[in-house]
Formats: structure tokens, C-alpha cells, sequence
């Protein structure tokens, strides 16, 4: 008993250390900050009514200045509002005030253009609620992780409305007239996720397209959620581009599936096809047993980095001559691809770097399925084409200008180089 007795005692002095453990975290900086919230924001409103009505509180103006400013009103008392920021939940007074309207006859209620009618949240704070929940997480694990910042004025309904405001910008853009975009080039890919359909978890594919306008600056135009990667599918997200103005680009990039290039050859054919190098390299490695993968990667890559488009020619027959030899499935795989796995180089050299792959998606993707890997089944098809969509569309990811985008006026080679082998 005694020794029991003496290893309660023992854990005492453990457990009251434990217990104040944060008591020195006090930040006097980020306390005063706060505290003053409330003073700066009601000083900014106050002065913005000062400005509207030329005169400062219990202040008189003259009739020339009242005049001049072209307004005409009185204040009226004070009304409370609530008001959640990065500094927290505060109670804030509001200045009233009436201003005669142009007839003169009656009067209508002032309203701050720095605080908008009805509004609860600063844009700062809208802004870090949808992007935590764009990060992969769900409301309820948003309301925790910002709880401390804003001192718990987060509610699950809260990040729900904040979500429905990205829906409805969801909605106007997917709507939105292409007409004018200066698109000259597409990239265009499919992704495989796993979303919730009838309460059952389901693969599904979003096939996304980014076009290259003439400055070479890259920009996302379609995210679309679909069964699949059939003809069918890919055929509904180009017709709905055409159906919104995009014009003919002069150069496709795709991935090697065989319902996009049966789509793309229906609504623009005669317009020259990528085949993504890195895809058929895959392909190439999946037809050999894997004590030959250096070897194939080898040879490939000295094929697809030639210098010049007779150097490109040549080492392709090299290539199918040994392979056919060596391991015919390899060399049957390459020239499955044809003339559109060497595409590229119809275009000047210095384009030659971005026109080869759609790496522009892939990376597009490798992020997606970053930030959705704490979530092993989106919540549904909409939101994950979504959640796709906000990547971009919130600056979490920004696409750069392609690799010789100096050149992209100059058209591509009529005839394309010789590659018969």
C-alpha cells in the first residue's frame, strides 16, 4: 500500500506542470491587435459617413460645402452588428444616418460601402474558410482548425454558406462565353476519382481542358465530371466549349485515349495531334519485362530529345528495326502512335519542350489528389469537378506561360517529317 501511495504522489507535481503547460503562451501583440479591432473599424465607418455627409460628427457644414458634396442628410443614432475577421469575432457600432434623395422629397438610409448590408464576414475570412475546405478536409474539420483564429465564431453552417458562394461562381463560370479568349492551343486529360454516388462509392473521371492563349499564358476552360473516357463523353465537354465560342485551335496535346482523339477528329478535324510522350513511354515499358526498362527508356528518350526532325526520323527507325528484333510488342507499341507521337515537331524548337506532354494537366492532378487524400470518397460528382475547378480559381495553383511562348504565331510545318520506317 505505502508504495502505491508513494507512485500517486510521485505523478502529482507531473500532472499540475502538464496543466499550465501554455500559460506563457500569452502574445501581448496579438491580444492588443485585437482589442483595437473593434476602435479601427468603427473609426473607418464613422469617417467614411463624415465624408458622405462633409461634415464630422456634432459638426456643422456650410450650405456651399453640403451642396458641392451633392448630398443632403442628417444622422440618426447607431444600430450593433456583428462582424468575424483573421482577428476574430467582434461587436462593432454602426453609424445611421438618412440622406435626401435627388428629388428632394424623401430620404433614404445611408450604407457603408467598407461593411455591405448584411454582411457577417470579412472577405479575408470568407477566403480562409473556402481554403481550408479546398485543402481536403471537411466542414466539420474546418470549424476545429479555425477555431483558435476565430475564437470560435466558425459554425459548420457558416463554412456551408461560404461553400454555396464558390458553387454559385462555379456555376457562372462553367456558363461563361469563350468567344473572346485568344485560345491558339488545347491540352486536354482525364483523371480517375472515387465520389459517392447513391450512397455507394464510385469511380468516375474528370476530364479537364486547358487551353494556351496567343500570349502563351495558360488557362483553365473545362472541368466536367463523366462516367468515363468514351468518345461519347469527350464529344459532350468539346461541344459544350464550341457551344460557348471557342475558336479552332491550331494544336492539340491529349493523353493517347482512344475516344478523345475519335471526339477531336469529329469537331476539328485536319487540326494536328500531340500524343503525350511520357504516356506512351509507360506504354512502351508496360510490353517488356522490367530488366529491359533501361534499355527502352534509354533508346526512347534519345528518339523523342533528338535535336532536329531528320535526327528524329532516323532514330525512329533505329528503334522499330531493333525492338521488332529484340521484343516486337515494344516496337508495335510505338507505332501505334504514328505520326502523332512526333507531332511536336512540325512546330519551331523552342516550342518543342511544352508541346510533347501534358505534363500542364498532370501536374493539375498530382495536386488535386494531394489535397482530396484525407478524403477517401468525395462527397459527390459536382463537388469533386468543384473542389478541381477552386484549385485554380483561388490562386492555390498558378499555371505559368509555356515554353516558347515567343514563337506561337508561327505556323506549323504543312508537310510533317518523314517517319516511315
Amino acid at each position: 500500500m505505502t508504495n502505491v501511495s508513494m507512485k500517486s504522489d510521485s505523478f502529482e507535481p507531473a500532472t499540475e506542470t502538464a496543466a499550465h503547460l501554455l500559460d506563457n503562451w500569452f502574445d501581448p501583440i496579438e491580444s492588443g491587435v485585437r482589442e483595437r479591432v473593434r476602435e479601427f473599424i468603427e473609426a473607418l465607418i464613422c469617417g467614411e459617413l463624415d465624408a458622405a455627409l462633409a461634415r464630422p460628427r456634432y459638426g456643422r457644414a456650410k450650405n456651399e460645402d453640403a451642396c458641392s458634396a451633392g448630398i443632403v442628410g442628417h444622422r440618426h443614432g447607431s444600430r450593433t452588428r456583428s462582424l468575424t475577421g483573421s482577428f476574430g469575432k467582434t461587436e462593432i457600432t454602426v453609424p445611421r444616418a438618412r440622406l435626401q434623395t435627388s428629388d428632394g422629397r424623401t430620404t433614404t438610409e445611408w450604407h457603408s460601402k467598407a461593411l455591405r448590408t448584411y454582411q457577417r464576414r470579412t472577405l479575408t475570412a470568407d477566403a480562409l474558410i473556402a481554403g481550408a475546405y479546398l485543402a481536403g478536409t471537411n466542414t466539420r474539420r474546418v470549424r476545429r482548425a479555425l477555431a483558435a483564429l476565430f475564437r470560435g465564431a466558425v459554425s459548420k453552417d457558416i463554412v456551408s454558406r461560404v461553400w454555396r458562394k464558390i458553387k454559385s461562381d462555379w456555376d457562372a463560370w462553367n456558363a461563361r462565353s469563350l468567344a473572346a479568349e485568344p485560345i491558339v492551343r488545347l491540352i486536354l486529360d482525364g483523371t480517375v476519382v472515387r465520389v459517392r454516388l447513391d450512397r455507394k462509392a464510385t469511380l468516375i473521371s474528370l476530364l479537364v481542358v486547358i487551353g494556351v492563349r496567343e500570349d502563351g499564358q495558360k488557362v483553365l476552360l473545362a472541368v466536367k465530371n463523366m462516367g468515363g473516357e468514351s468518345a461519347e463523353a469527350w464529344r459532350t465537354v468539346l461541344d459544350d466549349l464550341i457551344a460557348r465560342g471557342l475558336r479552332r485551335p491550331a494544336f492539340l496535346i491529349v493523353d493517347g485515349a482512344p475516344g478523345l482523339e475519335k471526339a477531336s477528329a469529329a469537331v476539328w478535324d485536319g487540326v494536328p495531334v500531340q500524343r503525350c510522350t511520357v504516356h506512351k513511354h509507360r506504354n512502351l515499358l508496360a510490353h517488356a519485362p522490367e530488366r529491359l526498362h533501361e534499355e527502352i527508356g534509354a533508346d526512347y528518350t534519345d528518339m523523342i530529345y533528338a535535336a532536329t526532325p531528320e535526327d528524329i526520323a532516323a532514330r525512329r527507325k533505329a528503334f522499330i528495326r531493333k525492338w521488332r528484333l529484340k521484343h516486337r510488342p515494344v516496337a508495335d507499341s510505338l507505332e501505334e502512335a504514328g505520326d502523332r507521337l512526333f507531332s511536336f515537331a512540325q512546330l519551331p524548337p523552342s516550342q518543342w519542350r511544352s508541346a510533347r506532354t501534358t505534363n500542364a494537366i498532370e501536374r493539375l492532378h498530382e495536386e488535386f489528389k494531394r489535397r482530396i487524400k484525407t478524403q477517401t470518397v468525395l462527397p459527390s460528382a459536382e463537388t469533386a469537378a468543384m473542389l478541381f475547378w477552386a484549385l485554380v480559381a483561388s490562386g492555390q495553383i498558378n499555371m505559368r506561360k509555356v515554353d516558347g511562348w515567343q514563337t506561337l504565331a508561327t505556323r506549323t510545318i504543312d508537310q510533317p517529317i518523314d517517319l516511315a520506317a
